[in-house]
This record gives C-alpha cells, sequence and structure tokens, in this order.
C-alpha cells in the first residue's frame, strides 16, 4: 500500500470538489420528502460515465454519506422522515422541534452521524476482511433470524402499549405480503393489477403512512399549522447546545457506530436496520426509556451515529467479495465493473490505491458533511416561513413526485393515498406507525429466507438451528418473543384486573 500515492490521490483538487459538491447534492435530494439516498446515486449515475474510477466512487460515497443523514432534516421539521433509517427516531426529533429546538435536534444528528461516519470508515479500513468472512459466512437460516430479531425493535420502539405496537408491526407486514409468493410464484392480494406484482415498495408506503397521514392530520384540526409557530433557536447556540450533547454522550455514539458498521457489512441489512436495532438497544438500556419517542436526544444521538457507520459498512461486502450490502452499494457495483474494475478478494492486491483512496474519500465526505448539512440545516429551517396554505400542497406534490419516481407508475400514488387513510385512521386510534414500516421493510427479507430454508430442509423446521450461529441467534429470537408476548397479555389483562381488585 502506497500510502504517498493515497493522500496524493485524496487530495486532488478534482477530487476535493467532487466530494464537497456531491456532499451538497445529497444533502439537498435527502432532505426532500420521498426522495431517498439511492435515488440520489441512481440520478448521479450518468454522470460518472465521464469520471475516473477515483472520482465516480468518490462522487458515490459523498453523496450517499449525506443523503443519509439529510434524511433528518424532513423528519425534524415536517414529520416525514427521508429515509427508513431516519423513521427510526422521528418521533423524538418532531417531538424537539415542536419544542423549540429544530436547529439543535437537526445539529446532534448531523455530529451524530459524522462521527459514526468516521468510525465506520476506520472500521471499514481496519476489518473489512473479517467483517466480510463474518456476513458471508451468514446463510438464509441467520438470515431469517437477524431478520425476525430486527423486527421485534418495532414492539420495542414503537411505545409503551405492547398489543398496540403488535397491530402496527402487522399491519406492516399484510402490506409486504403484497406480490408474488416467492414459493410458489403465485400472485396475492394484487387484485389482478401488474404494477403490484413487485410488491408495495417500501418508500411510497412511508411517505404514505409518515407524510400524507400528517397531511390530512393537520386538514383535520383546521387550525394553523405548528410548522408556522415553531421557535428557532439561533445557529450559534444550537451548534453549542449540540456539541454539548455529543461530548455527554460520547460512550452512545462509539458504542452505536461501531454496532452500525457491523450491521450494516451484514448483505441485505444497510442503513436502516443499523439505525432501528441502534435505536431500540439504546430505548432498551436506557436509564429515561419513558422519554423516548416523546423527544429524547439519546435515541437520536443512537440512531444518526448507526446509520452513518452502516454506510461505510455496506461497503465491506461489496468491496471483498462483490455482494452488495444494500441498494446503494449495488449501484456502486455496476459502476465499478462499467469501470472495468471487478470487485472481490483480489481487487485489494489489484487495485489497492483505488480500494484505500475510497476509505479516504468516504473520511473527507463525513468531515465535509460538517461543512454541507450546516447549510442545508439553515436552509431546510426557513421552510418554517412558508406560510400553511402554500407549505402543505408543495409537501403533497414533493411526496407524489417521490413516490412516483421511485416506482415509475401512477399505482405509486394510489399506494400513497391508500396508506394516507390508514395512517392517518392508525394515528385516530393510538397505533404507532413507525412498527409497521418496519414490517413493510423486512417483510419480504424475513419471508424469503424463511422459505429458501425450508426448502433446503425439506420442511424439518429443527435445520433452523443445525448451524451454531443460526441456534444462538434463534435462542435470543425466540426469548425476546416470548418476552414481549407475555408483556402483551400483561398489557391486556393488568389493567382489567386491576379494575376488578377496584370494584371488590
Amino acid at each position: 500500500m502506497d500510502l504517498m500515492a493515497i493522500l496524493s490521490a485524496v487530495a486532488d483538487p478534482l477530487i476535493i470538489t467532487t466530494v464537497l459538491a456531491c456532499t451538497l447534492y445529497g444533502a439537498l435530494v435527502g432532505a426532500m420528502p420521498g426522495l431517498t439516498a439511492t435515488m440520489a446515486v441512481a440520478l448521479l449515475v450518468p454522470f460518472t460515465y465521464f469520471m475516473d474510477p477515483v472520482q465516480a466512487v468518490a462522487a458515490i460515497v459523498a453523496t450517499t454519506t449525506t443523503a443519509i443523514f439529510a434524511g433528518d432534516i424532513s423528519g425534524a421539521l415536517l414529520k416525514m422522515p427521508g429515509t427508513p433509517a431516519s423513521a427510526a427516531y422521528v418521533e423524538d426529533s418532531y417531538a424537539l422541534a415542536q419544542n423549540g429546538q429544530p436547529r439543535t435536534t437537526l445539529f446532534v444528528s448531523l455530529f451524530a452521524s459524522v462521527v459514526g461516519g468516521v468510525i465506520g470508515v476506520l472500521m471499514l479500513s481496519l476489518a473489512s476482511p473479517q467483517l466480510a468472512r463474518l456476513a458471508t459466512s451468514f446463510s438464509s437460516d441467520e438470515a431469517f433470524w437477524l431478520a425476525t430479531l430486527g423486527l421485534s425493535c418495532a414492539v420495542f420502539v414503537g411505545g409503551s402499549s405492547v398489543p398496540r405496537n403488535f397491530a402496527s408491526l402487522f399491519i406492516g407486514l399484510a402490506v409486504a405480503t403484497v406480490g408474488i409468493d416467492v414459493a410458489v410464484g403465485h400472485p396475492r392480494y394484487t387484485f389482478g393489477l401488474d404494477e403490484l406484482y413487485d410488491g408495495i415498495s417500501f418508500i411510497p408506503a412511508m411517505i404514505g403512512l409518515f407524510a400524507l397521514s400528517e397531511l390530512l392530520r393537520n386538514a383535520a384540526t383546521g387550525t394553523e399549522t405548528r410548522l408556522g409557530r415553531l421557535t428557532v433557536e439561533p445557529i450559534a447556540q444550537a451548534l453549542r447546545n449540540a456539541a454539548a450533547e455529543i461530548r455527554r454522550r460520547w460512550a452512545s455514539v462509539l458504542r452505536s457506530g461501531t454496532g452500525g458498521t457491523v450491521i450494516g457489512a451484514l448483505p441485505g441489512a444497510g442503513a436502516d436496520v443499523a439505525a432501528w436495532i441502534s435505536y431500540a438497544l439504546s430505548r432498551r438500556f436506557s436509564r429515561t426509556p419513558e422519554k423516548f419517542g416523546k423527544g429524547h436526544l439519546e435515541g437520536i444521538v443512537d440512531g444518526g451515529a448507526a446509520n452513518n457507520a452502516a454506510v461505510a459498512g455496506a461497503w465491506t461486502p461489496a468491496l471483498v467479495f462483490g455482494i452488495p450490502g444494500d441498494s446503494v452499494t449495488a449501484i456502486a457495483i455496476g459502476v465499478l465493473l462499467m469501470k472495468g474494475l471487478t470487485p472481490g478478494p483480489d481487487i485489494f492486491t489489484s487495485d489497492a490505491t483505488l480500494v484505500y483512496t475510497l476509505f479516504g474519500a468516504f473520511l473527507l465526505a463525513n468531515v465535509l458533511m460538517v461543512i454541507t448539512g450546516g447549510l442545508a440545516i439553515a436552509m431546510a429551517t426557513q421552510l418554517l416561513r412558508v406560510p400553511r396554505s402554500v407549505l402543505m400542497p408543495l409537501v403533497l406534490m414533493l411526496s407524489m413526485i417521490g413516490g412516483y419516481a421511485i416506482m415509475g407508475s401512477t399505482m405509486a400514488i394510489w399506494i400513497i393515498l391508500v396508506l394516507g387513510v390508514v395512517g392517518y385512521a392508525m394515528a385516530r386510534a393510538g397505533i404507532p406507525l413507525a412498527p409497521a414500516i418496519l414490517g413493510i421493510v423486512l417483510g419480504q427479507v424475513v419471508e424469503d429466507n424463511f422459505m429458501v430454508s425450508m426448502m433446503k430442509a425439506q420442511g424439518d423446521i429443527t435445520q433452523f438451528f443445525e448451524r451454531d450461529a443460526a441456534a444462538v441467534l434463534g435462542v435470543i429470537t425466540l426469548v425476546v418473543w416470548g418476552v414481549l408476548l407475555v408483556r402483551a397479555v400483561l398489557d391486556m389483562f393488568g389493567p382489567r384486573r386491576a379494575r376488578g381488585r377496584k370494584e371488590t
């Protein structure tokens, strides 16, 4: 490894300019409701045709890193998370913004994302071969248990009522069953519509459940939206408060950054699962779990650090074995192949300079994100000055455009409308929305891996415990779900027993 060559490549003015421009681009795209990091990278691909491999990879890395963070901006200001990762802690960020701390909340998220991203880069560069071996040793058995364990996060993060959390989760899982049955190839719940054969994309679903339902709630109140009456603290004060919060919770940042990197290295996990799991663990082991979901910075710190660390972690299997860790690295692999580079074990010897330059670009992108992310926060909070009569139709239009761009079909608009009404009804019934989103994201992963394992084992369910890693994950998952079911029963019958005792 030629250290001077790597430093020279990263310090190239063209690379620095590219990273700076793409971090700003990623921040602007990610901050728009419905426009994701994957979409930002996909729109960038045509421009990579005119770039050399190092510049192309640097552009993708910079765009992804900032777009993942920027999803927090629309979540905090509008309760419309830009990415599923941001949805993990949107209730907290929105509540804090409503309480007069929108900039403090977003700067906490920004700083946690930057530190988490740096941790991810360092772990990626030092331990990528080991993490890749761990990730690729997972069969469908381990993947099934891991995804099922991830679903338990939905029940942990949804709120205090376990039965309502389960209800929300099952609504999400029901949405995830739409499409072609993986085992027999038969369409389910498609109502004869070809557009639903591929299932319901989680981006339009998330837009409907969060964005449109929030618009409906605003319209139903008939009063001036709270957005226009938010108190926005000065930037200097927000910076001081955010820096103090990160210093106070440095151990949480380190823990979630490390955990997010490892989770991101697992194929198919990515930033979304990392953020949900880190937020759930943060709530589980917090001294004040009752504050989560009501405006608590602890969950934002953990979730923000984990999702950006996972961005780096997802490159581990992509680089070492050519297995995409998420949708963004799948696009990146295509770009590398287009440039004549084949990701795999040999890339660390044949193109070592490129690989370590990528690590340098990652590090540079996270550092520059402090500047571009700060600019995005300052510009986004100007939304508060827009009248409700202008802002709400504009948000609705952006939401519809974002959903349509993902699916390329008007079916996306119908999905947004239907799930928006469902989300509004859930909110009226006191059923949290976050578990439903995780059910939609992980539902197909659980089903696909379950069916693959069952077909391999010819229906013998004990095969799920044959491998050591699968057995450990399986036992942990069953114990967690057993505890949750007991809590659900106690929640349903505990108050009734208490009333009975009072009457007697």
